[in-house]
C-alpha cells in the first residue's frame, strides 16, 4: 500500500474503531461464523488475521486454534481488537501491526491466514495473496470474506459491458462512502487471482447481507451531503445498480439495501 493509501486507511478507520468495534455487520454477521466452518480450524494451528479492524475475524477463529495474531496497520482498531480478546478471554489471541501487501512475519509461519471485510481496502490484490502464500505453510489454509461487485448471477439479464459499468459504479458507490476503499472485484476475480497463484479452491459460497442506510453512513461519519448523495443514487441511481443493491424501506420509513459477501476457503499447493 503507498504511504498515502496507508495513511488514509489510518485516517478512515482510526476514528471509526470504536463504531466497528459494536457494528453487527462486523461483530456478527451470517459469514462469521460460517468461514470458521467452512476453514474447519485445527487446535494446533498457528493463524494470521490480516487487517483485523476490531478483531472480530481472530476472536471467532481463536477457540479452535493454538493461536492467532490480530494484524492491522491501525493502531486504534489494534486496541480495540486487544479489548475483545482481553474481554472474553482468549488468552491465545496477541496483535502486530502489519500491512497486508507487506507482511513482516517469516516464510510459511502459519497454518491459516484469513481476512474478513478488509481486502477491498487493499491497493494490490495480487501483492496481498502472494503475502497470504508467502507466510502460508506448504498445505496452509487461506480463509476469505469480502463484498464483491455484481457478475451475471446477479444481473443475468444484463450484458456482459453493462455488468462491468455496473461494477464500477458500485464501486464508486462504495468510495463515495468511504474515500479509503480501493476495489471490490466480481467473484470471479478472486477465484482466478487465487488459482493463478497457486491455491486450490476447497469452498465458496455467497450471499446477501442486509444493511441499514443510517448505521451504515453513520460508521464511516459521512457529510450531510454525501449522505444526500448516497441516499439518491440507491433511489434513484442506475437501474442496474439498484437491482444489486436491492434498496427498500421498512414500515418506518427507514432506508435499507443489500451487498453480496463471498466465502472462499484456498489451500497452498506445491
Amino acid at each position: 500500500m503507498t504511504k498515502d493509501g496507508t495513511d488514509l486507511v489510518r485516517s478512515q478507520f482510526g476514528a471509526s474503531a470504536a463504531a466497528y468495534a459494536t457494528s453487527d455487520v462486523h461483530a456478527k454477521g451470517e459469514s462469521l461464523a460460517r468461514i470458521v466452518e467452512l476453514a474447519r480450524p485445527q487446535r494446533h494451528w498457528q493463524g494470521l488475521d490480516v487487517a483485523t479492524g476490531a478483531g472480530h475475524m481472530a476472536a471467532a477463529f481463536a477457540p479452535h486454534l493454538a493461536n492467532i495474531i490480530a494484524s492491522d496497520i491501525t493502531d486504534e482498531m489494534l486496541g480495540e481488537a486487544a479489548k475483545l480478546a482481553a474481554d472474553r478471554n482468549l488468552a491465545n489471541v496477541s496483535t502486530a501491526k502489519a500491512e497486508a501487501g507487506a507482511l513482516p512475519f517469516d516464510d510459511a509461519r502459519f497454518d491459516l491466514v484469513c481476512c474478513r471485510l478488509a481486502a477491498h481496502h487493499f491497493p494490490d490484490l495480487r501483492c496481498f495473496i502472494a503475502e497470504v502464500r508467502r507466510v502460508l505453510k506448504a498445505g496452509g489454509r487461506f480463509a476469505l470474506v469480502d463484498n464483491v461487485a455484481p457478475d451475471a448471477q446477479q444481473l443475468p439479464d444484463a450484458s456482459q459491458s453493462d455488468i462491468a459499468d455496473t461494477a464500477a459504479a458500485y464501486n464508486a458507490f462504495e468510495k463515495l462512502r468511504d474515500p479509503s476503499h480501493g476495489l471490490a472485484p466480481p467473484p470471479e476475480t478472486w477465484i482466478s487471482l487465487l488459482t493463478d497463484a497457486g491455491f486450490r479452491i476447497v469452498a465458496r459460497e455467497q450471499f446477501g447481507k442486509e444493511l441499514d442506510f443510517s448505521s451504515w453512513v453513520t460508521r464511516m461519519r459521512c457529510a450531510p451531503d454525501t449522505i444526500t448523495e448516497l441516499r439518491r443514487i440507491l433511489t434513484s441511481g442506475p437501474s442496474n445498480l439498484r437491482t444489486f443493491l436491492q434498496p427498500r424501506t421498512d414500515q418506518d420509513g427507514e432506508l435499507h439495501f443489500s451487498l453480496q459477501e463471498l466465502l472462499i476457503v484456498a489451500d497452498k499447493t506445491a
